[in-house]
């Protein structure tokens, strides 16, 4: 017994130590893995760490810029004046807004060269000197007033206006695109003309089209905006319009609805309308002055040209009178098909039949009628344009025309 027991010890210590070594090994294995993940979490703080620091960075630099913005908030106005004279480098002579005339210095790092008499300049609230040199600038309004994007109007647009658009075209167009003929002949090509007629008959739509057509700079202003408050503004912004007009040249200057400055002068009038007549004298100074407009053509619009100066209609200033009238049968026959031409409409549609109904109307009121002959089959869900569409459409039209008539506009005005 004593022997079996012998053999059966060597046996019990071997499976001792295969179960350490398995302990061991799966104790590597743990470490292992906790480095492995202590190793990672180590790299996101890391990552984490120059991320903040970034974050940190860029919040600085953006409170830097906003304690800048916040003083120069702070700071005291600049006081925009003009230079009057120059006594040597660092003083000079200037004129503030209010009027005032001061003797100034200059800062030194302005260049002496630069300040010519009439240049515009920012001066300190506190000491007046100098500080900046300031370029000079249009009106906001008066820059916004150029056409960058050409309208998508064509003369094809306009119906019934065939000898308008040539006379339009011989005044505006043709001394800019061929000033030769003119010279040929020894005359002077006409320097703007005047639109009148009816509203809604197409005269800022002929604008639209000359505009279109023309590689000129078109810059285009309603009367209305240069009628300006204080004294001496609405000069000034006629001023600059022709200056900004000739800076661009070759071009051409729409001023619609000019009866807002363009009024009869009166011996009784008040202070806003003596400063709206100082306004007109500086556009009758413009066009018929000493500084040339060869490559500057004016267009003007009105529907009352009843109420215009006489010295505005003068043969020198607008020597075209372009009269737009109430279209004619067959103007509404050219106008009614160029709007119907892309709607469907169905077959027992005659214009022509249409054309008797709408006498007396614009080419707005037509158009007005085609958009409403259109809703009413909209409204009916039909696919095309009926007859009946356009009888319903006429009837509402001409009563509201009627409804919108104003007995008190002079008769036969335009007739």
């Amino acid at each position: 017994m004593s022997s079996d027991s012998d053999a059966l010890a060597p046996s019990s210590d071997s499976n001792v130590s295969a179960r350490d070594d398995d302990g061991i090994d799966s104790q590597l294995q743990r470490l292992e893995k906790d480095y492995r993940e202590l190793t990672e979490q180590a790299q996101s703080l890391l990552t984490q760490r120059v991320w903040l620091e970034n974050e940190v960075s860029n919040q600085k630099k953006k409170v830097n810029r906003l304690e800048e913005e916040i003083r120069m908030l702070r700071s005291p106005p600049h006081i925009v004046g003009n230079v009057q004279d120059r006594i040597s480098d660092d003083k000079i002579v200037v004129r503030s807004s209010n009027g005032t005339i001061f003797l100034v210095s200059v800062n030194t790092r302005i260049d002496a060269d630069l300040l010519k008499p009439g240049t515009r300049v920012a001066l300190n609230q506190d000491t007046l000197s100098v500080i900046e040199v300031l370029n000079d600038a249009w009106d906001p309004l008066v820059t916004g007033a150029e056409m960058v994007e050409k309208p998508d109007v064509s003369y094809d647009d306009l119906g019934g206006l065939g000898e308008q658009i040539q006379m339009v075209r011989e005044s505006i167009e043709l001394p800019l695109s061929s000033p030769e003929s003119f010279t040929r002949f020894g005359i002077k090509p006409p320097k703007g003309v005047l639109l009148v007629g009816p509203p809604g008959c197409g005269k800022t739509m002929l604008a639209k089209a000359v505009a279109s057509s023309t590689d000129c700079s078109f810059i285009r202003l309603v009367g209305s905006e240069l009628a300006q408050k204080y004294i001496g503004e609405g000069g000034r912004m006629v001023r600059e319009l022709f200056d900004l007009a000739r800076e661009k040249a070759p071009s051409i200057v729409f001023i619609d609805e000019i009866d807002a400055i363009g009024a009869k002068r009166l011996d009784t009038a008040t202070s806003g309308d003596r400063e709206v007549q100082r306004t007109l004298m500086q556009l009758l100074a413009e066009l018929d002055g000493f500084d040339a407009l060869d490559d500057v053509k004016l267009i003007s619009a009105t529907n009352r040209p009843d109420i215009l100066d006489e010295a505005l209609l003068r043969p020198g200033r607008f020597d075209r009178i372009i009269e737009i009238p109430l279209p004619d049968e067959d103007g509404r026959t050219s106008i009614l098909e160029i709007h119907m031409s892309k709607m469907p409409t169905s077959k027992n549609l005659s214009v022509s039949k249409v054309v008797s109904m709408t006498k007396g109307f614009s080419g707005a009121d037509l158009k007005a009628t085609c958009v409403e002959a259109a809703m009413i089959a909209i409204r009916a869900k039909r696919k095309s344009v009926s007859a009946k569409d356009f009888t319903t459409a006429v009837e509402r039209i001409a009563e509201k025309r009627a409804n919108s008539s104003n007995s008190d506009a002079p008769e036969n005005l335009f007739h």
